[in-house]
């Protein structure tokens, strides 16, 4: 998107581009070998997609999100189709320790849980229109950005924006998780999944623009909710090119290497990537 008048864009933030060692080699084994990678310069939304934005965008289009589509019984022949009614996960938080193999122990499946109603039926937004909307699938994702002129980033330009013009460190902020004891984020403080010391003062989402921005004035890229890019997911990123004279520019993963299995005999599902991490893990 270009400068409007010789002006930023609204709530956009100009991220320059350039070289960066993309990955780590401390967390998910997804995230390996750091490999260096070129991007090229972008705008980008300098907050994730607002409660009042989404409903801004449904009510101009009429758009109905995944999470309030009726489920088709002949994709899930071995489930009782009364089972297969329009929802989504919701959190549940614990009374005490669990095995965290087993995430049904902190996600449950709510019928009518959806955007507009994050936690089911019984839930409104009243109140969060500053909050990141939730309950949304990527192909929402996807609309909402059509909708607003723009598109999902890829990996690669989101950790590059991410990173504020960090190389290899820990935290958008840096490698300190709390500096000074300062809170620079909204994540799970205590014992996941039932402790929550709430050193962050929010027991669920945190309004947008809550915490400091990073380096190219993005907020909230670490915590608060998980944000959808345009990459199918892949179990190991590409090995560093040996014997060249440049690093890759721009790549794009757009071939599903990798699904998400049902469990069932219904439809595999190709997986795209999230960044960010949440409040919730």
């Amino acid at each position: 998107m270009p400068e409007v008048d010789g002006r930023a864009p609204e709530d956009m933030a100009w991220i320059p581009g350039g070289e960066f060692r993309m990955g780590s080699t401390d967390w998910y084994p997804e995230e390996r070998p750091v490999h260096t990678v070129a991007v090229d310069g972008f705008w980008m939304d300098d907050h994730a997609v607002t409660v009042a934005e989404f409903g801004r965008f449904v009510e101009a289009t009429g758009y109905v999100t995944l999470a309030e589509r009726p489920l088709d019984p002949d994709a899930y022949p071995d489930v009782d189709p009364s089972l297969l009614v329009p929802g989504a996960l919701v959190f549940r938080r614990t009374t005490g320790p669990v095995d965290l193999r087993d995430i049904h122990a902190w996600w449950a499946y709510v019928p009518g849980a959806s955007w507009d109603h994050p936690g089911g039926l019984e839930t409104t937004i009243v109140g969060l229109d500053r909050h990141p909307v939730t309950q949304v699938a990527w192909e929402d994702a996807v609309a909402y950005a059509g909708w607003a002129d723009k598109e999902l980033p890829t990996e690669a330009e989101w950790e590059f924006a991410a990173r504020g013009g960090l190389q290899e460190q820990t935290y958008a902020w840096g490698d300190e998780f709390a500096p000074d004891g300062r809170m620079m984020a909204n994540t799970w403080q205590g014992e996941f999944p039932w402790q929550n010391l709430l050193l962050d003062r929010y027991e669920g989402t945190a309004p947008v623009k809550t915490f400091p921005p990073n380096g190219y004035g993005l907020f909230e890229v670490c915590g608060n909710v998980w944000e959808w890019t345009a990459d199918y997911y892949t179990p190991r990123h590409p090995d560093e090119a040996e014997h060249s004279c440049c690093a890759p520019r721009n790549p794009r993963v757009t071939d599903p290497d990798g699904s998400f299995d049902t469990g069932h005999s219904g439809p595999t599902i190709p997986r795209r990537v999230t960044k960010g991490g949440s409040l919730f893990f």
